[in-house]
């Protein structure tokens, strides 16, 4: 059964995949980390009263955390641009024969 659940494994390809979402993870809290200690205190610092990640909008009683969803939405966008890079150097397309 043991030997089963290998083949399996192997044949699936799941243990790369594993291995991929250990790598994602970590890929995603480094990201992280560059948008809050890097590119976020730097736009604070342009922003006129500098605390950017709290920044807010009320309408009516309803409050919007828009600096939380700005440095979730610099998180995708770099990750995103990560993928899309990676990707493009690991499936390359072969030249089109004439």
């Amino acid at each position: 059964m043991l030997g089963e659940f290998k083949a399996f494994l192997m044949k699936h390809g799941v243990i790369g995949l594993a291995v991929a979402v250990v790598i994602g993870g970590a890929v995603g809290k480094v990201v992280t980390a560059l948008v809050s200690e890097i590119i976020m205190p730097v736009i604070g610092a342009l922003t006129p009263g500098g605390n950017w990640r709290e920044a807010t909008c009320t309408i009516g009683s309803v409050k919007f955390g828009i600096g939380p969803f700005a440095g979730a939405l610099i998180d995708f966008l770099i990750i995103a641009v990560v993928v899309f890079i990676m990707v493009k150097l690991l499936i390359k397309e072969e030249p089109a024969k004439s």
